[in-house]
């Protein structure tokens, strides 16, 4: 990664948009959280691209290096945990590696693997998501002088839950055990908690703690594919 091009700076961080200047590189499958995160960047005054997959992660990084990556741990071709340790370990470093998860004992996890900072989940709030991607920073590329911290929260466009939805459904159509399910329960756990959505979190975290060959599971598996079902029917309530 020695010859690849850095998106630096080009104009000092403010209080009122303490990112300026900085490129963040989100590395997120859900829709859902990823806009969330475009609004929170947005409003910081940081530029943001996204890969949905590492796969895709590592391609982004082969050809430009950003000022962060946030890394969701949970990704459809494997952990991220793996590329935090990568990025952790290349030289020249990405300046900042955070990593992202609702999941207990996830911050613990990612930050021995290597990161700088934790974003927990679901991701809403401006003023902490800031204060996390600037507490990795070094102090000469953090706005100068006292800063009101922001506690404005952000709404994702409820469309790109509904292409989580069907997402979700496409691959709950083509399997019902093994891995791509586990998956799956995690993915909707995740979309649910920053949607707030009480019942599809329930039987995500149900599908997700079952023992394998359990009885149950079936049951279980149709009851989170008819939620997911209901929600796709039921665009405007979004």
């Amino acid at each position: 990664m020695d010859d690849l091009p850095a998106l630096t700076n080009i104009t000092s961080p403010s209080a009122a948009r303490p990112l300026l200047g900085m490129t963040i590189l989100v590395v997120e499958d859900s829709l859902y959280t990823s806009d969330a995160v475009r609004l929170m960047c947005l409003h910081s005054g940081a530029r943001i691209r996204r890969a949905d997959c590492l796969r895709s992660a590592r391609r982004h990084l082969s050809v430009y290096r950003p000022s962060a990556v946030i890394i969701d741990l949970g990704l459809p071709d494997g952990s991220g945990i793996d590329l935090i340790s990568e990025l952790d370990a290349a030289r020249p470093r990405v300046g900042s590696i955070i990593g992202a998860s609702g999941t207990d004992g996830a911050e613990t996890d990612a930050l021995k693997a290597g990161a700088d900072g934790f974003l927990p989940k679901p991701m809403a709030n401006l003023g902490a998501f800031q204060q996390v991607i600037l507490n990795t920073l070094p102090r000469d590329r953090q706005p100068r002088g006292p800063r009101i911290l922001c506690n404005d929260t952000v709404h994702p466009d409820p469309l790109a839950f509904h292409d989580d939805m069907v997402h979700a459904s496409n691959l709950l159509e083509l399997h019902d055990e093994g891995p791509v399910i586990d998956y799956v329960a995690q993915f909707l756990g995740g979309v649910a908690r920053a949607a707030d959505d009480t019942p599809l979190l329930d039987a995500a975290t149900a599908l997700a703690e079952r023992h394998r060959g359990d009885a149950a599971h079936g049951i279980r598996l149709a009851q989170l594919a008819g939620l997911v079902q209901a929600r796709l029917g039921n665009r405007a309530a979004m």
